[in-house]
């Protein structure tokens, strides 16, 4: 196994497949408005905390938008989906999750979202007792692409960042990694890899499964 004191991963496009859900609520609830052009604006959300959604939206749609209306909106049809049918897993999920807790490699998340919702989610799904540390994007000022999230995982892990690995699909889950000194694998979901990405990643693969073996490659 490649020499590796954690692992810290994403959690929406990597552990579920919930941005697909979010950007399907999201544009059922503007057509339900008239409305038209959120997704452009979302795309560039992907990896961010709430309030820096915010400012993306605003900027994109202009400041007159009903963000604050329309996130309640959209939110509450999205957990009403999770509630009922629990959010998707990714492939490979539990495979790794596996293969770690028997390497005895502490792994932990750092999610852009709010700290309740991951503590919730992870936990309908069953995979709460996995992880030894969960942060989310409020427990911060600066969201991803800074390297606060994964910095503060690192310290409260207990691992130097340059002997960790981060698991991240977003442009800015893999700036904040980089960032933050750490080894970035970019598993990429809605987003394609980049030139940029490439550079920024030490592997670009192309689901949980492929990062098993990667890990475990001498």
């Amino acid at each position: 196994m490649k020499k590796c004191s954690a692992i810290i991963f994403d959690m929406d496009g990597v552990i579920f497949d919930s941005e697909r859900l979010v950007l399907e609520c999201w544009e059922k609830v503007t057509q339900m408005h008239h409305m038209q052009g959120i997704t452009e604006a979302l795309t560039a959300c992907i990896g961010t905390n709430a309030q820096k959604t915010r400012e993306i939206v605003f900027d994109y749609c202009g400041e007159d938008f009903p963000y604050d209306e329309l996130v309640k909106e959209a939110s509450a049809i999205f957990h009403a989906k999770a509630d009922s049918e629990g959010l998707p897993v990714k492939k490979g999920v539990r495979e790794l999750l596996d293969y770690l807790k028997e390497s005895k490699i502490p792994v932990a998340v750092a999610s852009s979202t709010r700290v309740e919702v991951v503590t919730m989610e992870l936990k309908q799904a069953g995979l709460y007792d996995y992880f030894q540390v969960v942060m989310g994007g409020d427990q911060l000022k600066r969201s991803k692409p800074d390297p606060d999230i994964y910095l503060m995982t690192c310290e409260r892990l207990g691992v130097a960042p340059e002997e960790a690995y981060a698991i991240e699909d977003s442009y800015n889950g893999i700036r904040s990694s980089y960032s933050a000194g750490m080894r970035p694998i970019m598993v990429p979901d809605l987003l394609p890899a980049t030139e940029e990405m490439k550079e920024k990643s030490v592997a670009v693969l192309k689901d949980l499964l492929q990062v098993k073996d990667f890990l475990s490659e001498d």
